[in-house]
């Protein structure tokens, strides 16, 4: 062999393992729950892509529980990934975990939920705050203008306030639209016992907001159980298939605000990769929910 041909063979070889080295450790990824189809397809996406683009991936689940989160993060940064991908379980309290991390030189990508009074590399999601404007005015549509509202809430995550803070912003066109219950309901079943009781409570009410389709189709019980059917008109956000087949069949669920995770998951993963290349990434990443409706 040359020692031209010699040459370009080691240099070959020593960018084949810088490639590999730059993937070596992967990515990271600390999901808020595997309970809920919208992260169950998330994170099917995630691996998909992550398996296409030949980057290793480890994906752990906080289960909604923060601490569990905080110590995934931890191992993470013991385990010295290349980039952490986080939805977290509690905006603020995922702070301090994700600056150690930035602290050890790891890039970090917000998927879904972003952090509070923190700056990361990028962050997907929904435009939660476009969703909550769009929720609104169907609201007020559906409601034909006039009467009064609940709302099931989560205040802790970032994404749920931008929702409310839209709903809110998208009922402005609606005067005669009253806000008379906000109670937060973090599960189903929490969110129906919250919905029952804002109905024991304001027996008057028309309508209710779901943050999230879990909430939505809780309320729909709740209304049923409580006689209201007739009078009752339910939104949720999300957009699961659930959801869906609830707003083709149940009179009482007249929409719900669609996101596309896959699409979140996909981008994540992506990302990641791009941030590991070396590349400048955009710092958001907005993915605009459709509205659906009975067809």
């Amino acid at each position: 062999m040359s020692l031209k041909k010699a040459l370009s063979a080691l240099l070959t070889t020593v960018a084949l393992s810088a490639g590999s080295a730059a993937f070596a450790e992967g990515i990271g990824a600390s999901l808020l729950t595997q309970q809920h189809p919208f992260y169950i397809e998330l994170a099917d996406a995630m691996k998909a892509e992550a398996e296409a683009k030949g980057v290793p991936l480890e994906i752990s689940i906080a289960n909604q529980d923060l601490n569990k989160q905080l110590a995934d993060v931890e191992d993470f940064i013991v385990k010295g990934v290349d980039v952490i991908v986080i939805s977290p379980v509690d905006s603020q309290g995922a702070v301090a975990a994700i600056a150690k991390a930035q602290a050890q030189g790891i890039k970090v990508i917000t998927v879904d939920i972003p952090i509070a009074n923190a700056e990361v590399t990028s962050h997907i999601g929904t435009d939660n705050y476009t969703g909550g404007v769009k929720a609104g005015e169907l609201m007020g549509k559906v409601l034909d203008g006039k009467g009064k509202v609940a709302i099931i809430d989560y205040p802790t995550v970032q994404s749920v306030v931008a929702r409310i803070d839209g709903f809110k912003k998208g009922l402005e066109a609606f005067p005669d639209i009253e806000i008379v219950a906000q109670q937060t309901g973090i599960t189903r079943a929490e969110a129906l016992a919250v919905s029952q009781n804002m109905l024991q409570a304001n027996p008057e009410i028309t309508g209710i907001f779901g943050f999230g389709d879990d909430a939505a189709l809780a309320a729909a019980v709740a209304a049923k159980s409580a006689g209201l059917q007739d009078q009752v008109k339910v939104i949720g956000f999300d957009g699961m298939e659930e959801a869906r087949n609830a707003v083709d069949s149940d009179p009482i669920m007249v929409g719900v605000i669609q996101q596309y995770p896959q699409e979140m998951g996909k981008t994540a993963v992506d990302t990641a990769v791009d941030v590991i290349a070396g590349k400048t990434v955009p710092a958001e990443q907005p993915i605009v929910p459709g509205v659906y409706v009975k067809k």
